[in-house]
């Protein structure tokens, strides 16, 4: 297995994945060696080509999401665009690439918003810990008022916000117990994302919190470095870390969304119709790919268990333990956030809520 993961490192040498991983599109699943270099083709020799980096393989829910929203661009525009989809990263990381749509060398990219808080304090919002109950109240938050505001504001870092597409909520996996409380993280060395957001939730929560490259961390269980990791679980699935992992617990303490971005100065430059046909594309694109993410996770969960993973549900008295471990984390970085946007997040998080 040690073997096999050098392989692909060495395939991907170049490319700038170790990058992604440190900390941003954690959802990432192993690339397919055989069509990692082949980008979809345009049809037309005709067509204007939008290139896409996506830091996931063909076989996630972004990718396939994104795709719709290419087949969604073709239609409208009668050909007029081709929607290149670059996977793996062959372009860039989450931040490599989303520094090349803001400068206009290239058109789209839809990052984990994790990986844009240096660019945008207010996305931090979404890696406040224990955050959203349910995919459905998150849905209301991204697609209502707060979340359009959060889109619009980013027109003045030079990057137009289309639409939320869905990461999803990372859950925790460990080799050592089954975890229901956070008494039962204590001493755990678990893998997180380079995010001091994460960093501080963990350690309320009492594990041991131990950032490091996504593309290491499959070795690092297997050789016992660490004990565990924490993800969404169609990356949990696809990365097999059943292999090296016998426990899961569906805690759901951060819901993260990839946003869909197109570089500010090329979509000026577009006519306003074709601006029209792009937007509505990627609103029905993002309720595909929200669908196709939600039906992913429902079927791996018992893939997960079948595979010989115990797979463990909090109730909800068990988990009110969790969030109130990291409320403290909220009053830590309020001020980094924006008191007012945490204030408003939370306050329609409750009204959703009831």
């Amino acid at each position: 297995m040690i073997k096999r993961r050098k392989g692909l490192a060495t395939l991907l040498t170049g490319l700038m994945v170790a990058t992604l991983v440190t900390g941003c599109g954690l959802s990432s699943a192993k690339p397919d060696p055989k069509t990692a270099a082949t980008p979809t083709a345009p049809t037309s020799a005709n067509a204007k080509v939008i290139k896409v980096s996506i830091g996931v393989n063909e076989v996630s829910p972004l990718y396939l999401g994104m795709k719709k929203f290419g087949d969604l661009v073709k239609e409208g525009t009668k050909g007029k665009y081709e929607i290149q989809l670059y996977a793996n990263a062959q372009l860039g990381d989450d931040i490599k690439a989303t520094e090349s749509v803001r400068m206009g060398t290239l058109e789209m990219t839809p990052p984990s918003t994790s990986a844009l808080t240096g660019i945008d304090n207010k996305l931090m919002v979404f890696d406040l810990p224990f955050l959203f109950p349910n995919a459905e109240v998150a849905d209301k938050v991204l697609d209502g008022p707060i979340g359009q505001n959060i889109l619009d504001g980013l027109s003045a870092k030079g990057l137009k916000g289309l639409a939320y597409m869905e990461n999803g909520f990372r859950d925790v996996t460990n080799s050592v117990r089954e975890i229901k409380s956070p008494a039962d993280l204590k001493g755990l060395k678990i893998r997180t994302m380079e995010n001091p957001m994460h960093l501080a939730a963990w350690k309320a929560m009492g594990a041991n919190p131990t950032p490091m490259p996504f593309s290491e961390v499959f070795t690092a269980m297997q050789q016992k470095t660490i004990d565990g990791q924490e993800n969404p679980i169609p990356t949990i699935y696809l990365q097999k870390f059943n292999e090296v992992q016998k426990y899961a617990t569906i805690s759901n303490h951060v819901y993260t969304p990839f946003i869909v971005l197109f570089s500010q100065k090329i979509w000026d430059a577009m006519p306003k119709e074709d601006q029209a046909i792009f937007q509505q594309a990627a609103l029905e694109a993002k309720d595909y790919q929200r669908k196709v993410s939600r039906d992913m996770v429902k079927d791996q969960v018992g893939k997960l268990r079948t595979a010989g993973m115990t797979v463990t549900e909090l109730t909800p008295a068990q988990l009110k333990v969790f969030q109130d471990a990291t409320k403290p984390v909220y009053d830590q970085f309020a001020d980094k956030i924006g008191k007012d946007l945490v204030k408003k997040v939370t306050d329609e998080v409750e009204k959703l809520s009831k």
